[in-house]
């Protein structure tokens, strides 16, 4: 998939709706729409990188800040992790982010999801 023809970028470009929940100069996030979780948001860099595996040393700072926002956005939506309260359904999230086909990506644009809630994964 190239740049043109990419899903994300047009989402990223206004040419096709989403649920955004954030957006900065670095990245826009939004509802799947094919949730598999309760909560199920995808961050997306505004810069197509197709893969993890495209990534640069220059991409360090850009990987970083969506790491860090993950926990951020999470908590904001109603689920951060409380140490104290260990077992307890909600009380957390996971973060994933696919890479190439043998790892489950379908859309060649880096993304990160953002999932939590009760969990089809929790058999993995």
């Amino acid at each position: 998939m190239t740049h043109d023809n990419c899903i994300f970028c047009k989402i990223i470009a206004g040419q096709i709706p989403s649920a955004q929940v954030y957006a900065d100069d670095d990245v826009v996030v939004f509802k799947d729409i094919n949730p598999a979780a309760e909560l199920h948001l995808l961050m997306v860099p505004r810069r197509h990188i197709a893969t993890l595996q495209d990534c640069q040393p220059e991409d360090q700072a850009l990987l970083g800040k969506m790491m860090l926002l993950a926990p951020k956005l999470a908590a904001e939506q109603g689920y951060r992790f409380d140490g104290n309260a260990l077992n307890v359904e909600g009380n957390g999230f996971r973060v994933v982010m696919n890479t190439g086909p043998g790892g489950g990506q379908e859309v060649y644009h880096l993304h990160l999801h953002i999932l939590a809630g009760p969990r089809p994964w929790k058999r993995m």
